[in-house]
This record gives C-alpha cells, sequence and structure tokens, in this order.
C-alpha cells in the first residue's frame, strides 16, 4: 500500500470532494435546462426530445452500462457474457414487476404514473452504478495512496459528470410535458441525479466489495433502461407526432452520447 502524506492526504480529499460534487452539479444544471422552455411542448418537439432521450439511454446502455460489464466480467473471471445477459434479463423483469406492483401499491391506473415513473426509475438505477464507479475509481485511489490515481479517479468522475449533462436534460425534457410542471420536472431530475455522489460515497467505503457486484449491476441498469426505451419512449414520441422527428431525435441523442462516451471514456 503507497504512503499518504499530510500534504497529499489534504489533497486528495479536496480532488474526491470535488469529484463528487461535479457529477451532481452537472445532474442539477442539465436539469435545469427545464426552465428555458416556458410554453408547453408541442407535439413535435415533444417527439424529438423523446427520440433524443431514447438516443443517450441507448448509447449509455451500450458505451457506459454493458461494455464495461463485459470488460471488468473478463477482469473477475467469469464469463464475460453472462453479467450482461444476466443483468439485461433481470433489469427487464423488475421493470415488468414494478409495473404490477406499484399501481396497486400507489393506488392509481398504470397509466397515471407510467412513463414519468419508469423514465425516473430507469436513469435513477443507471446512476447507481456510475455513482459506484466514481467510488471505486476513488476508493482504489485510498489504497493505492498515490496521487496519480486520484487524478485518474478525478477524470472519471468528471466524464461522467459531463455525460450526466445530456442525460440529466433527457429526464427533465420529457417529464415537463407528462407533469405539465417545470419546477416537479426540475425536481425528480435532480433526485436522480442525487443518487450518484451517495453511491459514490459508499463505493468508497464499500470499495473492496462492491468490485465483484459491478458487472451485474452495470447490466441490470442497462435492462432497465432499454425497457424503457423499447416500451415507454419510442411509442410516446411516435404517437406524439406521426413524423421522422423521433427519429432524428433518436439518431441525434445517440450520436452525441457516443462521441461523450468514447471521447471521456
Amino acid at each position: 500500500m503507497g504512503k499518504v502524506y499530510e500534504g497529499e492526504r489534504v489533497s486528495s480529499l479536496a480532488i474526491t470532494i470535488i469529484g463528487v460534487s461535479f457529477i451532481f452539479l452537472m445532474s442539477t444544471l442539465g436539469g435545469s435546462v427545464v426552465f428555458l422552455f416556458r410554453k408547453d411542448l408541442s407535439g413535435k418537439t415533444n417527439s424529438i426530445f423523446l427520440g433524443f432521450a431514447s438516443g443517450i439511454m441507448i448509447a449509455s446502455s451500450i458505451w457506459s452500462l454493458l461494455l464495461p460489464a463485459i470488460e471488468q466480467s473478463e477482469n473477475l473471471g467469469v464469463l464475460n457474457f453472462l453479467p450482461a445477459a444476466v443483468g439485461i434479463l433481470l433489469g427487464t423483469l423488475f421493470l415488468v414487476l414494478m409495473d404490477k406492483l406499484v399501481p396497486k401499491l400507489l393506488n392509481k391506473r398504470a397509466d397515471e404514473y407510467s412513463q414519468p415513473f419508469k423514465l425516473f426509475l430507469a436513469v435513477t438505477l443507471h446512476n447507481i452504478p456510475e455513482g459506484l464507479a466514481v467510488g471505486l475509481a476513488f476508493g482504489n485511489a485510498y489504497v493505492s495512496g498515490g496521487m496519480s490515481v486520484f487524478y485518474s479517479a478525478l477524470w472519471l468522475a468528471i466524464g461522467i459528470g459531463i455525460q450526466n449533462f445530456p442525460e440529466s436534460s433527457a429526464i427533465s425534457l420529457p417529464l415537463k410535458d407528462k407533469l405539465k410542471s417545470n419546477t416537479k420536472a426540475f425536481f425528480y431530475s435532480v433526485l436522480s441525479g442525487a443518487v450518484e455522489p451517495v453511491m459514490a460515497v459508499l463505493g468508497i467505503l464499500l470499495s473492496k466489495f462492491f468490485s465483484y457486484l459491478m458487472p451485474w449491476l452495470l447490466a441490470f441498469s442497462a435492462g432497465c433502461m432499454l425497457f424503457v426505451v423499447a416500451e415507454e419512449l419510442i411509442p410516446e414520441a411516435k404517437a406524439s407526432h406521426p413524423s421522422t422527428a423521433s427519429g432524428w431525435g433518436l439518431i441525434i441523442g445517440f450520436v452525441v452520447m457516443m462521441i461523450l462516451d468514447v471521447a471521456l471514456g
């Protein structure tokens, strides 16, 4: 284990605080985009944003979740496709069960909560392994004791934070249309992003244990996101405006998130 001297300890703590805070700050800024839209979204605009959100979530599922899950499975000596395949199926099954249980618990019809709740839940679940990834990176830095490892963890946090901006926008804008409230849409977006710093701190504290669960958690989140895209966002986007607007939104969202994931990964 590397030594961390007193001056370096202060610096490492500052770097950790900056990294953990940055991922939440960018989620908050992304969610605040909703306040730029004073009026209700038109059918075509809503279709574009739903398509954009779909593209972002698909790209995030691949580059931020499934590919790291496969890579980490190889490092852990597990069949590289197993956590990815099982995790996707479990994530899908989880949301299907939530569809049946939540309306009964809330005493509401399924269509009264469906899209806003599932979109919020999927993005929140996606943020859990991302927060853990940041926490594990900083936890590894504390174990190794090298300042270069702290800077590497900081860059990971910055990369995830930058990705959080469009992701947070992607949840707040469709929620605005459903909830008819900028404030509520912003609140749910911030609440979804607040999971990341919490899980980052937890990842730092329990870094030795979460590393084995990460491939499964990543794939589980991917399954949730892909199911929401297929079951909710794309059908809703086409229903909002019967044109190619949602298709263009999906492609643009996918390309934007792919570039961010590859460039910052």
